[in-house]
């Protein structure tokens, strides 16, 4: 389904993500881990053609379902983006226009892929909230950012990124800045998600409990290159490098027991 072979990114003529390889089966999760600046989110917005202006790949490909998404129009790209291939916001709530309601917004995204009148996007809309177990999505709809809690901010950038039901979901550390109930919430929906549609997630996370109870697979990166990958018995129970032991090692403990 998804093949990045050997893929380099460039930001000023300096290499930060360097011979990225990464394989994908429709169905799978994998998570990307490892500290800041190791070039994680930077995998996934190569992919999604959404790097800074300065950045570009410099070297390998990126193939979705046998097709180079490197050698197609930024028109093309569009039409990908949100149907076939979404991305989750680390904050979703930056992402969410503060001066126009939800609405309005999920409308017109909806719109720009479907050829729907405003009122069946709009119904379409409150359907994909309250699938995301947000009470009375009609009042989400009427209400702007700034009146949603952190948590419902993120379920509504879920609900517009899984609108299309695609067939690949990115996923940029999507509970980091929630507390520990709401991740767990966002977490089962993500992977109910998975189970139900069939969509590939990729989820970029520092933590290797989400990793841990998420993934197929976990690729460990470190100053923009995978150290270490395997599945999540592999990584976790029978680590090789001595980063992901480090890793692992900073998990918090009680009673000398890593709960991942």
């Amino acid at each position: 389904m998804l093949n990045m072979n050997h893929v380099t990114v460039t930001y000023n003529d300096r290499p930060t993500l360097i011979d990225f390889d990464l394989h994908m089966k429709q169905g799978e999760i994998v998570s990307l881990v490892g500290e800041s600046g190791s070039g994680k989110t930077t995998a996934i917005r190569a992919l999604f053609g959404l790097l800074p202006h300065e950045g570009y790949v410099s070297d390998g490909d990126i193939l979705f379902e046998g097709e180079s998404l490197l050698s197609k129009s930024e028109d093309e790209m569009a039409r990908l983006r949100g149907s076939r291939i979404s991305m989750i916001f680390q904050d979703s709530g930056a992402m969410i226009n503060p001066i126009r309601r939800i609405g309005a917004q999920f409308v017109e995204y909806i719109r720009k892929h479907e050829k729907i009148s405003k009122k069946e996007a709009y119904r379409k809309g409150v359907a994909m909230l309250e699938a995301m177990r947000l009470p009375d999505g009609d009042n989400i709809m009427r209400s702007y950012g700034f009146q949603l809690s952190g948590g419902m901010r993120q379920r509504v950038g879920i609900a517009m990124a899984m609108t299309f039901r695609p067939d690949l979901l990115l996923a940029d550390e999507p509970t980091s800045a929630l507390d520990v109930t709401t991740q767990a919430q966002i977490v089962r929906q993500m992977m109910d998600l998975n189970k139900k549609t069939g969509t590939s997630i990729i989820i970029v996370t520092h933590n290797l409990g989400v990793a841990a109870y998420m993934s197929d697979r976990i690729l460990v990166m470190q100053n923009g290159r995978i150290v270490e990958q395997g599945d999540r018995e592999q990584i976790l129970k029978h680590p090789q490098q001595e980063y992901t032991q480090k890793l692992l090692a900073a998990i918090p403990t009680m009673e000398g027991e890593a709960y991942v």
